[in-house]
C-alpha cells in the first residue's frame, strides 16, 4: 500500500505541473478569444473580466468592413493548396531517392541539403527577390509558391521515415513486376502515412504563418497573405475609419486574430492524433 502511494505522489505532482502548464499556454488564448466580443473600451477598462450581458459582434463586423482579411485569406488558401501539393508530393519522393538508392555522390548531396537548414531565411532574401523581380514574377502567386516548396526539412523528415521500411517489403514488389514510381507510390506512402500526415500539419503551420518572405514578395495589397494583412491592421483601421483610437483598433486586431486563430486551432485539435504519430515516426534513426 505504501509503495503504491509513493508511486501515486510524483504522477500527480506531474499531472498538476502539466495542467498549469496547460492554464498558461491557453490563458492568452482564451482572452483573447473572449476580449474580441467585448465592447472596445471595455477592453481597455476592464482586461481581465468579461461580462456576458455585453457580449457583442461590433469589433468583427468592423474589423470586416475596415480590413481585406478575406483577400488575406484567400491568398493565403491558394499559397497553401499550390504549395503545401508540392511540398507533400515532392520531398517524399526526393527522401526516397536518399533513403533507398545508392549512388555516386549521395551522402554529399544530402549534407548540401541539411547544410541550407542553418541558413536564416533573412540571408536569403534578397538573392530570392532579386530572382524573382528577374523573372517578373515580384507581386505574383509564383514569388509566394515556388521558393521553398520543398525545403531541407521536409526532404530530412521524409528520409527519416522511409529509412524505417524494410528493404525487403520493396524487393518483393520488385519481384512482382512493380516500377520504381509505383514501387513508391503504391508500397512506401501508404508504409508512411503517419510521417506524412505529421509533416502535412508542420506544413499546413509553416505555410500559414510565413511572413517574412510574403511580405518582400508580396507588398501590394492585392497578393496580401492573412499574415501580411494582419501586420497592417493598425494602418488599415486608423487608415479607413477617422478619429479611430486604440480601444477601436485593439478590439479590431482581437477579432482579426480571433478569425486567423480559429482554422489553425481546429486543424491541430482534429489532426492531434496524426500529428503526434507522425512525430514519433519521424524519430526513428536513420
Amino acid at each position: 500500500m505504501a509503495a503504491t502511494t509513493e508511486r501515486t505522489r510524483p504522477r500527480i505532482g506531474s499531472h498538476l505541473f502539466l495542467t498549469l502548464l496547460l492554464v498558461a499556454f491557453l490563458f492568452p488564448v482564451a482572452w483573447a478569444l473572449l476580449s474580441a466580443f467585448k465592447p472596445a473600451d471595455a477592453i481597455i477598462r476592464s482586461p481581465l473580466t468579461f461580462d456576458p450581458t455585453t457580449f457583442t459582434l461590433d469589433n468583427y463586423t468592423a474589423m470586416f468592413q475596415d480590413v481585406p482579411i478575406g483577400q488575406g485569406f484567400l491568398n493565403t488558401a491558394v499559397v497553401l493548396l499550390c504549395k503545401g501539393a508540392a511540398t507533400m508530393f515532392f520531398a517524399p519522393l526526393a527522401a526516397f531517392a536518399f533513403a533507398k538508392y545508392q549512388w555516386a555522390g549521395k551522402n554529399l548531396v544530402f549534407g548540401a541539403v541539411l547544410i541550407t537548414l542553418m541558413l536564416p531565411t533573412i540571408v536569403l532574401i534578397i538573392p530570392l527577390l532579386l530572382e524573382m523581380k528577374a523573372l517578373g514574377w515580384v507581386n505574383t502567386y509564383q514569388a509566394l509558391i515556388l521558393p521553398g516548396a520543398v525545403d531541407a526539412f521536409a526532404i530530412f523528415w521524409m528520409r527519416q521515415v522511409i529509412t524505417a521500411v524494410p528493404d525487403e517489403l520493396l524487393d518483393a514488389a520488385r519481384v512482382d513486376g512493380c516500377g520504381e514510381f509505383a514501387l513508391f507510390w503504391r508500397v512506401v506512402v501508404p508504409v508512411i502515412r503517419p510521417g506524412l500526415a505529421g509533416l502535412g500539419v508542420l506544413t499546413v503551420m509553416n505555410i500559414y504563418n510565413d511572413f517574412v518572405w510574403p511580405v518582400v514578395a508580396a507588398s501590394s495589397e492585392r497578393m496580401a497573405t492573412l499574415q501580411v494583412v494582419l501586420s497592417t491592421l493598425a494602418q488599415n483601421i486608423t487608415g479607413n475609419r477617422i478619429g479611430a483610437d486604440y480601444a477601436t483598433v485593439t478590439g479590431e486586431l482581437l477579432a482579426a486574430s480571433s478569425v486567423a486563430l480559429v482554422p489553425l486551432l481546429v486543424l491541430f485539435i482534429l489532426l492531434q492524433r496524426h500529428f503526434i504519430n507522425g512525430i514519433l515516426a519521424g524519430s526513428v534513426k536513420g
